[in-house]
């Protein structure tokens, strides 16, 4: 290898972001399996690679001893002395056995080293970037399908939102373009596998905090989220400042805001409620859009029990219980309703 191969490699390696002296040391540890396999050697060698010039030696390692039992690997003490007689026994002699042809192996080797090292090199880069980026939204194109799993191209790396990340009933096209929620980046020997999310109830925060500046700037706070992905979602949202209405911060000049976010979720509904530090408050703010005479809470069991009017409560149930099992998972209270009529009529 000559001194021109050398800079090309070290330039490289800076360009891809590898030291040039860890690409060097690579180097010179395949081109020692490479020597033993190509010239089939049991020796233990060394392998120097000037920097510089790109010149290699190769040395033979054999330790002095008094009887040699393995010339390969050892060297009597005269026969060292007569190289230089400093050597002492269990001091290591180092002899030149660089072959003629082993300069095209070199370079083969060290091509294919300097290709290997890149390569994990920019794994290692794209795995720093996506796993500082788990619990974050990205923006991918749909790029197959297999055996249901949905592979996203996401420019640099490829996503897989697998199908139990999948919201139910939405259909996946080549070239959709797709926001998704990263859950977990892991490594593997292909390199960084990212799992994405369409149904992760991150997924909708991270939806709002792109499209209401109220929320990105800190003023309005998301306070929690529940989500039954492609039917219906509840999002409780407070106000740092009394003059900014958080609620109409988040549904925006005649819906746009909310409407953009249930666009992209493919027409899930999007209920928005006021938190409120008082339980009984929040309890009826969470069964919106249903109307709350009052509220019982019990503090100890973090059980309440909701009075509606009648012809309230089916709404304040929701289908199949959807409103008030969404109301009690964006609390975390558990919600009993009763109508009036229900509460008034002796059991």
């Amino acid at each position: 290898m000559n001194a021109e191969f050398m800079q090309a490699f070290e330039q490289l390696g800076r360009e891809k972001g590898i030291a040039p002296e860890v690409l060097f040391d690579a180097i010179e540890a395949a081109l020692i399996s490479a020597y033993k396999r190509n010239f089939s050697s049991a020796q233990n060698v060394r392998v120097a690679l000037d920097r510089d010039t790109g010149v290699i030696h190769v040395y033979a390692r054999k330790a002095v001893v008094e009887e040699v039992a393995d010339p390969r690997l050892e060297i009597s003490l005269p026969e060292a002395r007569e190289l230089d007689p400093r050597y002492e026994l269990e001091d290591v002699v180092e002899l030149e056995v660089t072959p003629k042809n082993f300069g095209r192996i070199a370079a083969q080797t060290a091509k294919q080293v300097v290709v290997q090292r890149i390569r994990e090199a920019e794994r290692g880069i794209i795995y720093e970037e996506y796993s500082s980026r788990e619990s974050d939204i990205v923006t991918g194109i749909v790029q197959r399908i297999e055996a249901k799993n949905v592979f996203v191209d996401l420019g640099k790396a490829e996503a897989i939102l697998q199908p139990s990340e999948q919201i139910p009933g939405e259909v996946y096209r080549h070239g959709d373009r797709l926001k998704t929620y990263i859950i977990e980046v892991k490594k593997t020997t292909k390199g960084p596998q990212i799992l994405v999310s369409r149904t992760h109830p991150g997924l909708l925060k991270r939806l709002f905090e792109l499209e209401v500046p109220e929320i990105h700037d800190g003023i309005v706070e998301i306070k929690s989220v529940a989500r039954e992905p492609g039917l219906r979602s509840k999002i409780a949202v407070h106000s740092r400042d009394e003059n900014v209405d958080p609620v109409g911060s988040c549904v925006g000049h005649k819906g746009m805001r909310v409407q953009t976010i249930v666009n992209e979720l493919k027409g899930e509904k999007i209920d928005i409620v006021k938190w409120n530090a008082d339980p009984g408050k929040y309890i009826a703010n969470a069964l919106s859009p249903a109307k709350v005479v009052a509220v019982d809470v019990n503090e100890t069991e973090k059980a309440s029990r909701v009075i509606v009017p009648d012809y309230q409560l089916s709404l304040a149930i929701g289908k199949e219980g959807q409103n008030a099992r969404l109301a009690a998972k964006l609390t975390g209270w558990k919600i009993d309703i009763k109508s009036e009529s229900q509460v008034q009529t002796p059991v």
